[in-house]
């Protein structure tokens, strides 16, 4: 495309994008003591931050406040015209409530502030200028600073949310690294997302109670294939436990069908002891999931005996039950 032939849309859309990226460049001179201040207040915060706002500020608010959520900072979003008819119940006094406007004077966020210092509630703003209503009477104040914002008249809330927004996360990942809130804990919040199927502990998917085959070791193969053919979803494949529950061996289906090729006489009626797998692949109770279904897959094992740390036998990892959760190796 000649420069004659250029698509003006294109030039007004890389305008708008570069107003913006200038939006949140511009914070880098507003953190400092004021935003420390912030993060101390909130990791010693005993109840939850509370964030507030009216129409787009609103938007990023709740954003902020899941952002927090899943990170280790309890948080919820108080619509502030809901807040004044009876939501103000939400707030108590261990918690803070931070409140975005970017030009400080949002009506319906400034009516709060009274209640709020009623209950001693304290206060934190996100805003253009602590000079502002709505920053003279917060406690701290994280400023952005003029914004122009990115659309040709200078109304519609973008370059402005996208600071705000940008603050928040600051804000929320910085007390998340003051929580020490690493992956494990991240995946507590996330179970169904992929960092969460990877941490998942072999206990959370193993068979326990009557859907884990324990065989005692004086019975018989055919009172073996009865257990793992009634055994509550049917895992083929039965643990030899001495009365302590510890592990004695496994016998799969796969076992059963190389024993009747070689047409070992009396097979059902021999003591399961003598055709077990005396030292059958353990794996712990507290190793990852994921690691279990790549021993499996390896192996072309259907499941597995899962023990302790003494070798008591707790339970059976199924290869479908890992597979179903949508475990990747």
């Amino acid at each position: 495309m000649t420069v004659r032939e250029r698509d003006p849309r294109i030039d007004a859309a890389l305008e708008i994008i570069e107003r913006e990226v200038r939006a949140v460049s511009e914070l880098r001179e507003r953190i400092g003591p004021s935003f420390a201040a912030v993060v101390d207040a909130t990791l010693a915060c005993e109840g939850r931050v509370v964030t507030t706002g009216m129409g787009k500020a609103g938007f990023i608010a709740q954003k902020i406040s899941a952002t927090l959520a899943s990170t280790g900072t309890p948080s919820i979003f108080l619509h502030p015209a809901e807040a004044l008819h009876g939501d103000l119940g939400r707030v108590t006094e261990d918690d803070i409530v931070l409140c975005l406007s970017k030009s400080g004077e949002t009506e319906e966020v400034l009516r709060l502030l009274p209640a709020l210092r009623v209950s001693r509630v304290r206060v934190v703003s996100i805003t253009e200028s602590a000079e502002s209503t709505l920053g003279q009477n917060s406690d701290l104040v994280l400023e952005l600073g003029p914004i122009a914002e990115a659309d040709a008249h200078d109304l519609a809330p973008t370059a402005s949310t996208l600071a705000m927004l940008a603050m928040g996360d600051a804000l929320a990942l910085v007390v998340q690294d003051g929580r020490d809130f690493g992956l494990e804990e991240f995946a507590r919040f996330h179970p169904a997302g992929e960092l969460g199927r990877r941490l998942m502990k072999v206990s959370e998917v193993m068979r326990t109670g009557e859907r884990n085959p324990l065989v005692d070791p004086t019975g018989t193969v055919r009172e073996t294939i009865v257990t793992m053919t009634r055994t509550v979803g049917r895992p083929g494949a039965a643990i030899i436990v001495d009365d302590e529950h510890m592990l004695l061996g496994y016998f799969t289906d796969g076992d059963l069908r190389r024993h009747l090729e070689q047409a070992t006489e009396r097979l059902l009626d021999l003591p399961i002891s003598e055709v077990m797998t005396a030292k059958p692949t353990t794996i712990g109770s507290d190793r990852l999931a994921a690691e279990a279904l790549g021993l499996m897959l390896g192996h072309k094992w259907d499941n597995m005996p899962v023990v302790d740390d003494t070798g008591r036998v707790v339970g059976l990892i199924d290869l479908q039950d890992v597979q179903v959760l949508g475990f990747t190796v």
